[in-house]
């Protein structure tokens, strides 16, 4: 247990340079690693997420501490079977058509992956053709999520859940919209699931449709 303690602090004090070790060791310990990933790891990011919300940490310690959640992941897979870590659901995320910011997008990309989800980040200028094709081609998407950062590009949201409906695949997946303009009235105008104010609200917000 102390093992996993020094991870869950590994992580919450971004230690890259332990974060290997520390995970081996509890290895060599024969400790679950389903329990280095749960309460070592993942329990870290949460540790994160909080002090997020708290205002205790910015973007810079966020985006440290998921970097080395996420080297602490890679020692971990081959311990797996097939070498893949069974996320908690699937999430697809991009910046809509017309917008080209991404910092806040990948902000909720990384932490969204520190708390287990597997994360498929389409990149930005994403119209809504794309996002159908990626829900088609990945079986296992089971959320998505769209960013705007733009009032302009704020319609593209509209017109992606609208494809979405179009093609049939909008029943399979829960849809997220966040952004510094967007708000949870326009969200509930064009029929998105949920409105996240920022990436600790999409996680608590996920956590609770994939518990």
């Amino acid at each position: 247990m102390s093992r996993l303690k020094d991870i869950l602090a590994g992580v919450v004090e971004g230690k890259a340079g332990e974060i290997g070790s520390l995970v081996q060791h509890a290895l060599d310990e024969k400790a679950p690693v389903n329990e280095i990933i749960d309460k070592g790891l993942v329990r870290g990011m949460s540790v994160v997420a909080d002090r997020w919300k708290e205002g205790e940490y910015f973007v810079p310690e966020v985006l440290r501490s998921a970097k080395v959640m996420q080297m602490g992941m890679d020692v971990l897979k081959p311990h797996l079977a097939g070498g893949e870590i069974k996320p908690r659901a699937t999430f697809a995320i991009g910046t809509v058509k017309g917008d080209l910011h991404d910092i806040g997008k990948n902000l909720v990309a990384l932490m969204l992956e520190g708390a287990g989800y597997k994360v498929i980040n389409l990149g930005i200028d994403i119209d809504s053709a794309r996002f159908v094709s990626c829900i088609q081609e990945n079986p296992k998407v089971q959320a998505v999520g769209l960013s705007a950062l733009l009032t302009t590009t704020m319609p593209e949201m509209k017109n992606t859940v609208d494809a979405l409906k179009e093609a049939g695949v909008r029943d399979r997946v829960k849809v997220f919209i966040g952004g510094a303009p967007v708000t949870q009235s326009f969200a509930d105008e064009i029929g998105a699931d949920y409105y996240s104010i920022d990436a600790v609200y999409a996680i608590d917000q996920l956590n609770s449709v994939f518990a």
